[in-house]
């Protein structure tokens, strides 16, 4: 996405320019080719990673979670600054189709090829993470906070990590709408702090950063040392399995879609948008 700084000018965008930006950025998206929106994808789903390891890693370091939240969002610097797409993120495109810029078709093309390019990367992060002896540092500290997130994770039901899906993405969608009414980096930076380092610390569900939590648990579960440090009950890691990963995942995806496109880009669409000619 580009920001263009108008001669003269440094004053934030205002809410209702945001929301054609939002609505122009999101009709290029919709025509990405699909070798950008996989490259592109597979690039924030390491960003995401990093964060996630990033948050880890300062858990097990023994700091506050507050800390450890502002830690996590080097993952959506890295997407909005350095460019990528990001799944969740790109539910803000229901803007554009919400005013018949986008067709439906095209909208869920997007989604589909950056959803499964954002996992390819998490998993891709996984396998390098673990290669590199990661689970064993800070006196496997690591590896027994990657267990117990996964555990907490893939002990939520259907209907918790829904919720928290949503909650999660509205927060995600507003830091990057924010970002619409930036002019610099640093505002940009300023801008996806806050909203992501609540998420964290409330401890809502974000569905690509489960694709590396997750699996980074399974791989801290096969390890004896870990699951001994992790001192954890006899019977708390009977979800974390494959169905169980797949049930969080499902749940939160849908809370996210719902979040970022209903509470997030469909009320910004009524205050501002709607009634507009809806022009291709």
């Amino acid at each position: 996405m580009s920001l263009n700084i108008q001669q003269g000018s440094l004053d934030a965008y205002t809410p209702a320019e945001m929301a054609h930006r939002v609505e122009t950025v999101g009709v290029a998206k919709s025509k990405m080719s699909i070798r950008q929106m996989v490259g592109l994808g597979l690039m924030a789903g390491a960003f995401i990673s990093f964060g996630a390891m990033n948050f880890i890693a300062t858990m097990a370091q023994g700091m506050p979670r507050l800390v450890a939240s502002l830690m996590f969002c080097l993952g959506l610097v890295l997407v909005i600054v350095g460019g990528a797409e990001l799944f969740t993120g790109n539910n803000l495109i229901a803007m554009a189709w919400a005013q018949g810029k986008v067709g439906t078709r095209a909208v869920l093309r997007n989604w589909g090829w950056v959803y499964i390019a954002n996992l390819a990367g998490c998993l891709a992060a996984v396998a390098l993470a673990y290669l590199s002896g990661i689970l064993h540092s800070v006196d496997l500290g690591f590896g027994v906070q990657a267990l117990k997130i996964a555990v907490t994770k893939t002990n939520l039901s259907f209907s918790e990590a829904f919720f928290k899906g949503i909650l999660c993405n509205s927060l995600v969608c507003l830091a990057v709408w924010l970002c619409f009414a930036a002019r610099t980096v640093v505002d940009r930076i300023f801008c996806i702090v806050f909203p992501i380092m609540a998420f964290v610390n409330m401890g809502f569900e974000h569905s690509i950063a489960n694709m590396f939590f997750i699996p980074m648990g399974f791989l801290a579960a096969t390890d004896p040392a870990l699951v001994q440090a992790a001192q954890l009950a006899p019977d708390a890691m009977t979800h974390l399995n494959l169905a169980g990963f797949l049930n969080n995942l499902a749940a939160v995806t849908l809370g996210n879609i719902f979040g970022g496109t209903i509470l997030v880009a469909g009320m910004y669409y009524l205050i501002y948008m709607h009634g507009q000619q809806r022009a291709r």
